[in-house]
């Protein structure tokens, strides 16, 4: 069963805004969701068929305070293919 809390919120980047004309759209997941989950979830919460989902295990960036180096948060992003001709407005225009 898909938990509509595994998308955290939607990506928005230049990068993700061309590729939501190509009818890809980026959404930052939990790092435990798997492509089959994230497609469940996105049929629940807005009611689309998602054709593929790919998915984008990131690391943090370094970050330094004064001498020592830790490392940044680490996230999940997937992209997501949409059936031809279904559409999602989670992008500002």
């Amino acid at each position: 069963m898909a938990d509509l809390s595994l998308i955290i919120k939607p990506w928005v980047t230049e990068k993700a805004n061309a590729l939501s004309r190509m009818g890809k759209y980026v959404f930052m997941v939990k790092p435990e969701a798997t492509k089959n989950e994230v497609r469940k979830a996105l049929k629940k919460l807005y009611g689309v068929d998602a054709v593929k989902v790919d998915v984008v295990n990131a690391r943090g960036r370094k970050r330094r305070f004064m001498r020592t180096f830790t490392p940044g948060r680490r996230y999940k992003k997937a992209i997501v293919t949409l059936k031809t001709g279904q559409t999602l407005d989670i992008i500002p225009k």
